[in-house]
């Protein structure tokens, strides 16, 4: 059986890029903050957060484009700080895709190696290699203008590719075309990432985009990193309510620690409403403020009251979200806080026999949430 990609597991392994303490100064203002960070060979690496927390400018660092006001960025090794952008191992891919509109498909993809002086055999060959892995043979001749959003994003993808960087960057690549190429697409990035096992390192600020393509994101906060984790650790074990909060949908559920003991902690979340059990490996102080993460998958609505649940609150449907395969209901306790719980469709919507304003339990296992401390 093949071992999982995880080379940030292994002590041993040397990272591709190390980003140690870099800060990054505009004026008085600090986009980015004594952040440290290591990616490695054939990763797909994602930076994820809200507009302005530091993202682009960590990726232009790594580009070459803005020099660090303090610390140092290493690839294998090397401080890139010297390095001018076009002498570096790495390309970019931007969400303009900027093609030359009066350059074929081939000539587009070609252009950066002409520049460079590769001999024309090998440029013919490389842009042939590549072309086949992006399924755009059939369209060699074709100019941009006569090209979909999808296919000037592979040409694009293409040209970046065809130089062979160490490392690739891509900003906000997807950004451009509508929800179901870019889906889509998502799926074509991942096989040809692991097809060329080039490292790519994603900007985005869409965090579906961020958990498929993949294998660890960095969740960045006012030029700071509130998490590193592989999708299933941000999603199942967020570290704070912001990034609980930024990744899917999420009930937070603020409490006090009232009891703890071997297996989880206790917390009183609401007046006149029994504690609430929570299975966690850190047990806070007795009398601290915790919050409970709870995902609507985990959560279960009924009618009546469930027998033998180790959580369940009473409470009135404020409001429905169908989603086709799956409905959403938003539930409001008696202390107006509102609890998020999914249900599967695939016994149709309708048989479930819950509406609006509807009074239900919403009930979750112990081991469902999160019990955060941050």
């Amino acid at each position: 059986m093949t071992a999982p990609f995880a080379p940030w597991a292994d002590p041993a392994a040397s990272p591709l890029i190390e980003i140690r303490d870099v800060t990054k100064r505009f004026g008085a203002f600090e986009a980015v903050k004594s952040l440290s960070l290591n990616i490695y060979e054939r990763e797909f690496f994602a930076i994820l957060g809200p507009s302005g927390c530091g993202k682009t400018t960590l990726m232009r660092m790594l580009a070459g484009f803005e020099t660090p006001s303090e610390g140092a960025i290493l690839l294998d090794g090397e401080d890139l700080s010297p390095v001018p952008p076009a002498k570096r191992p790495v390309n970019m891919m931007f969400q303009s895709y900027a093609l030359f509109p009066h350059l074929t498909v081939e000539k587009n993809i070609a252009f950066g190696l002409k520049r460079e002086g590769t001999p024309s055999g090998e440029i013919a060959e490389r842009v042939t290699d590549i072309m086949r892995l992006v399924q755009l043979t059939d369209f060699a001749r074709r100019k941009p203008d006569q090209l979909s959003g999808g296919q000037r994003q592979r040409v694009a993808l293409a040209r970046a590719l065809v130089k062979r960087p160490r490392l690739l960057l891509l900003d906000e690549p997807l950004g451009a075309l509508d929800k179901k190429l870019r889906q889509e697409t998502q799926f074509e990035l991942m096989n040809i990432q692991e097809t060329l096992g080039t490292t790519f390192v994603i900007v985005t600020h869409d965090q579906e985009e961020a958990m498929t393509v993949s294998s660890r994101i960095a969740v960045m906060r006012a030029g700071e990193l509130a998490q590193v984790a592989t999708p299933a650790d941000l999603y199942e074990r967020p570290e704070s309510r912001f990034v609980a909060d930024f990744i899917g949908e999420v009930t937070i559920l603020e409490g006090r620690v009232s009891g703890a003991d071997a297996v989880g902690a206790t917390l009183s979340a609401m007046e006149g409403a029994p504690d609430l059990r929570v299975a966690t490996d850190t047990l806070p102080p007795l009398g601290e403020t915790a919050w409970l993460a709870l995902r609507p998958e985990t959560v279960t609505i009924t009618p009546d009251r469930p027998e033998g649940a180790d959580n369940a609150l009473p409470g009135t449907v404020l409001d429905i979200a169908y989603l086709g395969n799956l409905s959403t209901y938003h539930v409001a306790l008696a202390d107006g806080r509102v609890v998020k719980a999914q249900e599967s469709n695939r016994f149709g919507a309708n048989r479930r026999g819950i509406t609006w304003e509807d009074a239900v339990w919403v009930s979750w296992e112990e081991d469902a949430g999160v019990l955060l401390q941050a």
